[in-house]
C-alpha cells in the first residue's frame, strides 16, 4: 500500500496485519475516490473516521489538504497512522485521536470541508454514523462513503445531499454534499 500522488507520492504505509480489525481500500477505488474530490483538496479541513491505517487522510494531505483529524477505536490502528504520517511527512498536519466514532462526533465542534467514511462493512455502520456526521460538515462541505455494493443510502441524511453514486468491483462510493444555501439559512435564522 502507497500514497499514490502529491508530495507523499510513492511512499509505503504500515497496515495492521489480516483484515479483521482494518480493510484498507483498494488502490483502484483509492484514486477513484480522490479523483471526485481532486478540486476540493487544496486547503481543505479533513476528517478520516475509522482512520485503519490512515491512507484515505494522508492521500488527502499529501494532495494538499491543509489539516487531516483521524480516528480509530483500535489502539494498534492509531500508532499505525501515526506512523505513517510521520513517515510521510506528514505529522505536523494531522491530529490522532483514538474513541468511538459517535462519540467523538456527538462532542465535536469542528467542521470539516471533507470527511472521509471508510467503516467496517456489513454490521450497519455507516447508516447509523452518517446522520451524526452532518453536524460537522461545513457548508459546501463533502462526505465520501465507502460500501459494499448491497448497501442502500436514503438521497438525503439530515443536511447532507446526495449527488452521486460510483460502483468498482464490489465497492461504492456514496458523495454526499451540505448545499452552501444551509449557510445563508443559519445566518438568516441567528
Amino acid at each position: 500500500m502507497r500514497v499514490i500522488a502529491g508530495e507523499a507520492r510513492g511512499r509505503r504505509l504500515e497496515a495492521l496485519p489480516g483484515t479483521d480489525i482494518t480493510r484498507p481500500t483498494l488502490d483502484q477505488v483509492k484514486e477513484a475516490m480522490f479523483s471526485i474530490v481532486q478540486f476540493d483538496l487544496p486547503g481543505a479541513r479533513v476528517l478520516d473516521l475509522y482512520a485503519g491505517s490512515g491512507q484515505l487522510g494522508i492521500e488527502a494531505l499529501s494532495r494538499g489538504a491543509a489539516r487531516c483529524v483521524f480516528l480509530d477505536e483500535n489502539r494498534e490502528a492509531v500508532n499505525i497512522v501515526m506512523k505513517n504520517c510521520k513517515n510521510c511527512g506528514v505529522f505536523d498536519r494531522s491530529r490522532v485521536n483514538i474513541g468511538e466514532a459517535a462519540r467523538f462526533l456527538s462532542a465535536c465542534r469542528e467542521q470539516f470541508d471533507l470527511v472521509l467514511l471508510d467503516p467496517p462493512f456489513h454490521n450497519g455502520t455507516l447508516e447509523n454514523i452518517l446522520p451524526i456526521v452532518d453536524k460537522c460538515v461545513a457548508p459546501g462541505g463533502i462526505v465520501i462513503c465507502e460500501s459494499e455494493t448491497k448497501l442502500v443510502l436514503p438521497a438525503e441524511v439530515g443536511g447532507l445531499q446526495l449527488k452521486k453514486q460510483y460502483k468498482y468491483g464490489k465497492v461504492l462510493l456514496w458523495k454526499y454534499v451540505r448545499p452552501m444555501a444551509d449557510a445563508a439559512e443559519e445566518e438568516g435564522e441567528a
